[in-house]
């Protein structure tokens, strides 16, 4: 396996209480500990603190975030940390996903359906592909990594090499891609296809925007080119290429003659069962379906739902954990959860979510029992795969607490920039409307900006209203909100041009930012999910990246929930002021920079589309955007988004010229 030693590039080093948290993880590292925690408060550097334990430790890495946005934003972070090393992002690739469903009440039968996005989909080929060629490999990834994914053997086992210089028969080569699942093209050239043109072999990877130009006198490879994928400029010659799959659940013809005799074994004892059990109709549908899937392995090598038959194509028995992103890894390999207090839990609930629906489509004839093998590991499971974790959470859950001593939990509380934890006062809701009234224009006077979230959408939107009638420039943030709107609204935000953002819940929005000296939490004494203690943790987190911050909880009595999240707010502001005041530090906002939509913010330029003439080239590039697009509104980079929203109309303006 190739790939340079991990290192992190920063202007930064660990500062505040990171020294300590690094040297302590590192020990329980190196003692072969399975547990340990990360207890960082927002805006402590968590992700730095991370990448440097990657730097000393050397070994490939799984992150884990419990949503795409999360994933992304850490994928964004370590690939500015390790530019000189392999960074992949895995999550789901599905802009839309219906899964087969039978409702046995309304005898309602729902096909799969789905819409994949090509982006994501060179992501996770990426990623894998860097797991089998590159020590140096680190992948951010949601939840999918516990999901089947095709079995890391057979992918490995059918890449192969082409180097110049040697003879590749033609018939055979061709044959080649079309087994490990490329198609072959005439007109649309994409990922996953190949192009033939007298003797002239040109083949798009699935994991990268390049592709391979093979020349070839006679059967003998004279030339390798690096191309761009969408305009076929030139990119560098080559002397050997490595080909992966198209697909991951990719398999030989060999393999395809045994597994459908197994299938047909077992397709005949399903079928006796189900008639035995008086259940002719489910008889046969079950023959008549997996009948058609087997023809279809065997004509073509490959069918939709192939993901059914994965217990058959990996030789593995009933009930056995599925391959998986993590089998993909080194045995020693190291992995950190952030965000673990909804992470884990989420882990947690994804067998049990797929399971009865699995079980109704064998119960009534639309699949063999091996469907059920098709899943996502049950969390037994997936602890088992992990030698070495990390939990990293702000508010660590029942789960890190049971499974960590307390010498295996490490705090980090200090900021590098001085900032305390903002301070909390408790308010009876009486006149409370008018107090928040009062409270912004006194923030807004030190030109800085509010946040108020609400426990009811009624409510946000009532404030608001009441806002605007009193001349405060206000905003209501909420789920309805299209998502390329969203942008503009935290951007004015941040520019002065609004005051207040009112919402329900802000967590999710992932806001980050420093201009906001107040939070206003209404009816913080109400129970709930949005009031828990956590919750509440997070939400004052937001006021960390102001030096002036402070959060106002209105309230007729002070919860279990309030008592915990104040006090807990407290200790860490008593430890932060003693450090500062031991090295004499002055607290400083965060000065983050508003970037500029227009610009494309992979670099910070604008696009260049002189190289891009012909019309088939300008709909490919639009086609290639739009699923970027797609993947930056999903992740609530709406910055990015907008600027690719932009590029696109120029290139469809270009393309009507």
């Amino acid at each position: 396996m190739d790939g340079k030693p991990f290192k992190l590039v920063s202007d930064f080093k660990p500062t505040g209480d990171q020294p300590k948290a690094i040297e302590k993880l590192l020990k329980g590292l190196k003692k072969e500990e399975r547990h340990q925690t990360l207890l960082g408060a927002t805006g402590t550097g968590k992700t730095f603190t991370m990448a440097n334990i990657i730097e000393k430790v050397q070994k490939p890495t799984l992150i884990l975030a419990h949503n795409k946005t999360l994933a992304a934003q850490l994928c964004a972070e370590f690939q500015q940390f390790f530019p000189d090393n392999a960074v992949s992002y895995f999550v789901s690739y599905y802009d839309y996903y219906q899964p087969e469903a039978y409702m046995a009440k309304t005898d309602t039968f729902i096909e799969k359906e789905s819409t994949i996005n090509e982006e994501i989909s060179k992501f996770r080929h990426a990623a894998t592909t860097n797991l089998l060629t590159r020590k140096d490999t680190i992948v951010i990834s949601s939840v999918s990594c516990i999901y089947g994914l095709g079995d890391k053997e057979s992918y490995k086992k059918l890449s192969f090499e082409i180097k110049t210089g040697e003879a590749y028969p033609r018939k055979k080569l061709l044959r080649k891609l079309v087994d490990i699942q490329y198609e072959r093209v005439k007109i649309d050239f994409k990922r996953g296809s190949f192009e033939v043109l007298g003797d002239v072999i040109t083949i798009f990877p699935p994991d990268i925007d390049n592709a391979f130009q093979f020349e070839f006198w006679g059967d003998e490879l004279e030339k390798i080119t690096e191309i761009d994928g969408f305009t076929g400029t030139p990119i560098e010659e080559l002397t050997a290429v490595r080909i992966f799959p198209a697909k991951h659940q990719v398999t030989t013809q060999e393999v395809i003659e045994r597994i459908t005799k197994e299938i047909e074994v077992d397709l005949k004892i399903r079928e006796k069962e189900l008639r035995d059990s008086g259940n002719g109709l489910a008889a046969h549908r079950i023959l008549q379906r997996t009948n058609y899937d087997i023809e279809m392995l065997r004509e073509m090598g490959y069918v939709n739902g192939i993901e059914n038959y994965t217990r058959y194509l990996s030789g593995k028995k009933p009930g056995e954990p599925p391959a998986t992103l993590i089998d993909y890894f080194d045995k020693d390999f190291l992995c950190f959860i952030d965000e673990s207090h909804i992470s884990i839990p989420q882990i947690g609930g994804m067998f049990n979510g797929n399971l009865s629906r699995k079980e109704s489509l064998i119960t009534h004839g639309f699949r063999l029992p091996s469907a059920l093998d098709n899943r996502p590991l049950k969390f037994e499971e997936f602890e088992k795969k992990l030698k070495q974790a990390v939990y990293v959470s702000a508010t660590p859950g029942k789960y890190e607490y049971a499974h960590c001593k307390k010498t295996q939990i490490i705090e980090q509380i200090i900021r590098p920039t001085g900032l305390l934890d903002p301070q909390i006062e408790v308010r009876p809701t009486k006149y409370h409307v008018d107090n928040v009234l009062e409270e912004i224009k006194k923030t807004i006077k030190k030109n800085e900006r509010v946040l108020v979230t609400t426990v009811t959408k009624k409510g946000a939107e009532d404030l608001s209203e009441y806002l605007l009638e009193n001349g405060i420039k206000a905003k209501y943030l909420h789920s309805e909100i299209e998502t390329l709107e969203r942008i503009e609204i935290l951007t004015s935000l941040r520019k002065g041009e609004i005051d207040v953002v009112v919402g329900i819940n802000l967590l999710r929005e992932g806001l980050d930012l420093p201009e906001v000296s107040l939070i206003c939490i209404l009816d913080a004494d109400k129970r709930g999910f949005l009031r828990s203690r956590d919750a509440l943790l997070q939400i004052v987190g937001r006021a960390a990246r102001n030096s002036g911050g402070r959060v106002i909880m209105y309230a007729d009595e002070i919860t279990e929930a309030m008592e915990a999240a104040i006090t807990e707010t407290n200790r860490r502001r008593k430890i932060q002021e003693t450090y500062n005041k031991k090295y004499g530090i002055i607290p400083k906002t965060i000065i983050k920079k508003i970037v500029d939509i227009s610009k494309d913010l992979s670099g910070g330029k604008a696009r260049d589309f002189k190289k891009v003439s012909k019309k088939g080239d300008i709909k490919k590039l639009i086609k290639e955007l739009d699923s970027e697009m797609a993947i930056s509104t999903q992740n609530l980079d709406f910055e990015r988004a907008a600027a690719l929203r932009d590029e696109i109309y120029e290139l469809e303006k270009k393309m009507r010229k």
